[in-house]
């Protein structure tokens, strides 16, 4: 348990400390109009209560991921909350960060649009690209999960769920903000929230034993470690609880809902270091629940997923409350983040093509061709699209991190803390791409060696760039 209280401890007092650094490096202005109360067109630009953002971008980034994420990559042992850990405080939370305010800066635009700012306008062409195809993937993978569970509880046909579930999405994607994102979102929020704190109690109070790290722990635990070694592959398999490039494509939705500039730590920083306790908690659930990480490891190689351990572990440790908060956690929640992924795949369409999204017809022209294309990838196996949104999910957030260093670069500010983790992602998503079954099946050392190769070539880049802004 001593590893487990300290891990949620750094990452509390990361929010307060690291938070308030952070904030200072960025240069918050409280008296500049932010693009809510600029614009407020009434169905995207539309400023909300701090408590509403903050529960929205809560569930808006998490869905599935601090969830699954986590209890995947519970199988490498304790190691994980390390990255847990520093990758949520040092990375995640400051590119969530930087991918709100940045918005906010820049009248609420779609990340590729920051992205073309800082990195360039050809950078911005792909980055519309890469961003829209990772929204559509992430908008089937919780498509596919929830409506396989669906079927399983009511015997209805999976097809049946997945054009229910595309109806609800073509409505969350086309009305504004506030009629149903804002009303409802929250209290999915919330119930993520005491699912998680709710197995935490049980955890701490009940006959578990979380495994500490240790000397003789600190090794890979997973039962096929020679396929699967610690780097790059955890730092990939944990993305929502650690970094996650899909939250740069969420968070502009509520810089357009920001109110104040002041409120960007809280909602931001704040929401994802909210996940890191989350992934931190199913973290350390998975690694005890089964009495050990041996015994995760058996039930992982006997073929049972992720949605079958969450409920596992809620019916056993919450009883019927904790079935229904599970019905929440694997169907809800992850339902609620593909509908926003779709609508940020709407918006970052209709910015780069300069589209008014005030008229529903136009709201219309764009969705309904995304939705066509959705429900093309819902035919193709689960699994495969799931690989490879994880490493698109972590290679976009490589490139906002650039990005951000850039912009403190060109704004005259310190951008140290934020070359390093962008020097470590790009080493980290080159040698995965590489290594990784789904890849190239290169061995570990030439993924990691050409890996560090790029990240030096890339660091070397940025190196001119501060010459020529010096200039």
């Amino acid at each position: 348990m001593i590893t487990f209280f300290i891990a949620l401890a750094i990452l509390v007092g990361g929010y307060f400390v690291y938070g308030r650094f952070v904030e200072k490096q960025f240069g918050i202005d409280e008296n500049r109009i932010t693009p809510a109360n600029e614009i407020n067109d009434g169905v995207d630009f539309v400023p909300l209560s701090p408590g509403k953002i903050f529960l929205i971008q809560f569930l808006n980034i998490a869905g599935l991921g601090p969830i699954f994420g986590a209890i995947a990559g519970a199988l490498w042992g304790p190691v994980a909350f390390i990255w847990i850990v520093v990758g949520c405080i040092f990375m995640g939370a400051v590119h969530d960060f930087f991918s709100g305010m940045l918005s906010v800066r820049h009248g609420g635009k779609s990340i590729p649009e920051v992205v073309g700012e800082y990195l360039g306008v050809s950078a911005s062409y792909f980055m519309r690209v890469f961003a829209v195809v990772l929204l559509i993937l992430v908008g089937v993978v919780f498509i596919k999960g929830p409506a396989t569970i669906l079927n399983g509880i009511t015997g209805l046909d999976v097809t049946i769920w997945v054009i229910a579930i595309f109806l609800y999405y073509l409505l969350a994607t086309m009305i504004p903000v506030d009629k149903l994102i804002g009303k409802i979102y929250p209290v999915f929020g919330v119930s993520l929230l005491v699912m998680a704190f709710g197995i935490m109690g049980v955890l701490l109070f009940g006959d578990y034993s979380i495994p500490e790290l240790t000397p003789a722990n600190m090794k890979n635990f997973h039962y096929n470690s020679d396929r699967f070694p610690i780097f790059p592959m955890l730092f990939i398999t944990i993305a929502c609880g650690a970094i996650s490039g899909f939250h740069s494509t969420q968070s502009p939705l509520m810089a357009r809902c920001l109110p104040n500039e002041r409120l960007g730590k809280k909602i931001f920083f704040g929401a994802m270091i909210a996940e890191g306790i989350v992934a931190l908690i199913w973290a350390a659930a998975a690694m005890a629940f089964f009495g050990g990480l041996e015994e995760l490891n058996e039930v992982s190689q006997s073929g049972k997923n992720a949605a079958w351990i969450v409920n596992a572990i809620c019916n056993t440790m919450l009883g019927r409350i904790g079935g229904a908060l599970a019905l929440v956690g694997v169907v809800a929640a992850p339902i609620t983040s593909g509908d926003t992924a779709f609508r940020s795949a709407r918006l970052t369409i209709a910015d780069s093509l300069q589209f008014d999204q005030r008229p529903i017809a136009k709201r219309l022209l764009v969705t309904i061709p995304l939705f066509g294309v959705g429900l093309l990838l819902t035919q193709i196996d689960f699994g495969i699209v799931w690989r490879y949104f994880g490493w698109a999910n972590q290679a976009l957030a490589t490139v906002v991190l650039w990005t951000s260093t850039v912009y403190l670069l060109k704004n005259g500010k310190n951008y140290l803390f934020l070359l390093l983790p962008s020097i470590f992602m790009t080493t980290v998503v080159v040698a995965y791409i590489l290594v990784a079954p789904e890849g190239l099946g290169q061995s570990l050392y030439v993924g990691v060696v050409t890996g560090i190769i790029v990240a030096l070539v890339s660091a070397i880049a940025f190196i001119r760039l501060k010459k020529r802004v010096a200039k």
